[in-house]
Order: C-alpha cells, then structure tokens, then sequence
C-alpha cells in the first residue's frame, strides 16, 4: 500500500502493511510494531511469515526495546527508584521483550531514491514515559532492501532530562523454505552460550560445546535451542552471523554488524503459539542478554540528547 497511512483508514490486525520490492526481494512492514511481517527472494521465505490478519504470533520480525528478553519480575532500580514494568510473560513472570512491538510506528517521508522507488521506508515511533519506564524516547528504524539483501538501521534518542536505560534486538524467524527443521542445519558465529535457570534468565556464561557449538554447520534434527551466545565471531567485514541452510540448498541468514554483540537463537519447540513450533529458527541481533536493566550487563545509558543506534540485515544465499 501507500506509505502514507491515514490515521481512520482500515487495517488487519497485524496493522497497516508497508510493501517494499526491489527485483525479485518482497517485504511486508507493518505499522504495528514496526514488523516484518514477509521477506521473500524469488518468492522464496528468507523469515517465516505471519498471515496478515493475525497479531504476530511469536514476535515474529518485531524490534524489542528499549529491552530485548527478559526481566526478572520486571524489577530494576535506576539511579535510586524502584520501577515496576508490567509482566507481559505470566508463565514465568517477566516483563518480556520492550514496549514498542505493539505500538503503531508512523511512516516518516524521507527524500531519497530508495524510498521513492518504494525500495526503503523508514518508520518513528515516540514512546511515551510510563511508570515502569518514565523516559521520553524516540525510536527510528529504516528497512531498505539492497543488491545484497535487507538492511536495518534502529536509532534511539533520550529527548528527558535525565539518563535512561536502553538496550535493543530483533526478532526475525528464519525459514526453512517449506521444508521441516529436521532437514536443516543452523550456523550460529559465537564461542559462548549463557546459562539460564527455570526461567530463561540468566545465571553465568559457558563454553559453547556439545550440541550447543554451532560454529559449524549443525542438525537442526533433534535440537532443542532457546539460548543466547557472546564472545561472537566476525568475517572480515566485521559481521557475525545465523545461517539456516535448508534442503533446497538455500540458506536463510541474519548478520549484525560491531554495533551489536549478542544473539538469542530459537527453534520454537515451546512456543505458546502451536501452529509456529519448529517452524523458523529465531535469529536474534541483540545489544544485550536479558535481564540487562537489573544487572547492567552490556546495558547502554543515554544521556539526555543522546542517541545510539545499530545495523543488521538478512538475506538469501
């Protein structure tokens, strides 16, 4: 549809749909969340989609933030106050995933080749203050589809007057192509998994061994993942990847540049949404693990007028 969403117009309940064609790549974006909802090449499912009248149904392709994961009771403390986030996972009693997902992102007009040749759109979203999290942000994020495939740009600006917590990821699933996860392998460039306990949240780091080194090509057959891994490794352009090589030959792939240096990797064998088990393997760019904002770990402060901002993207190879 148009880029330019009225504000009364109808819209399915996965929100206004944004479509992006460049050769044979198709994107759908939706307004809700910001979502990609669709990325095919050669009609072929680089991210498992998501009928368009259905709520995403496992964060499907949203942007997690200003927190990616989980928080413990969706408990922190910032500079001396005790916030309370509401618990959006009941199951395990955390506050899962950020704010933005389910929140309608406007489309900015942007003046560029890209964008006019219906290639790129770029979308804002500012998220107003709440009681668990009382910062005034402003969220961007640019899709742009490119020779070598999807490219994502996400800034955050603290327009407070005090710092704020942030951190970010991503939540695309990567497809098999139609085949089962059985026939695949997964890639996953990173030399150390994190340790959760009964409730996904994490308790130290180890080795990325056994079944959970997946430096090398691996069978999906069999396994069971819903972890995150650091210590990434990088090509020689700086960027660390997920791959899911299918039976057709066709690998899926998710990369992050250095702005990121975390992943979260998921086969889906749990997932509250049946009909999406073991469908796609979550490929996960993150700034951070979960429970960042209660133990600081590789968790972003910004300053008043600060922004940050990262860059991942994903393709077919």
């Amino acid at each position: 549809m148009n880029h330019d969403i009225a504000a009364t117009a109808p819209a399915p309940l996965s929100g206004h749909q944004i479509e992006l064609v460049s050769g044979d790549q198709r994107v759908t974006i939706t307004d809700v969340g910001a979502k990609v909802r669709v990325y095919t090449v050669g009609g072929r499912d680089v991210f498992t989609p998501f009928p368009a009248d259905v709520p995403a149904p496992a964060g499907h392709g949203a942007v997690l933030a200003p927190w990616p994961n989980r928080i413990r009771d969706g408990r922190y403390t910032w500079e001396g106050a005790d916030l309370q986030l509401d618990i959006t996972e009941p199951a395990l009693g955390t506050a899962l995933h950020g704010l933005v997902m389910w929140q309608r992102w406007s489309v900015v007009p942007v003046d560029d080749a890209a964008h006019a040749a219906g290639e790129a759109v770029t979308l804002r979203l500012r998220l107003a203050p709440s009681g668990g999290y009382p910062f005034d942000l402003l969220m961007q994020v640019t899709y742009r589809l490119t020779a070598t495939g999807l490219h994502v740009q996400t800034s955050a600006t603290n327009l407070g007057t005090g710092a704020a917590p942030y951190g970010v990821g991503f939540h695309p699933w990567l497809s098999p192509g139609g085949a089962s996860l059985d026939e695949c392998t997964v890639r996953l460039d990173a030399a150390t998994r994190v340790t959760v306990d009964d409730r996904l949240l994490p308790t130290g780091t180890t080795p990325a061994e056994g079944d959970y080194d997946l430096r090398e090509p691996r069978s999906l057959r069999g396994l069971d993942l819903d972890d995150a891994y650091v210590d990434v490794l990088r090509d020689e352009d700086g960027l660390s990847w997920i791959r899911v090589e299918g039976p057709d030959g066709r690998t899926a792939a998710v990369w992050m540049d250095e702005s990121m240096d975390t992943w979260q990797i998921c086969t889906g064998d749990h997932l509250g949404a049946v009909d999406y088990r073991r469908t796609g393997v979550a490929a996960e760019p993150m700034s951070c693990i979960a429970d960042a904002f209660r133990t600081g770990e590789r968790l972003i402060t910004l300053a008043p007028g600060q922004s940050h901002e990262v860059t991942w993207g994903a393709c077919l190879i």
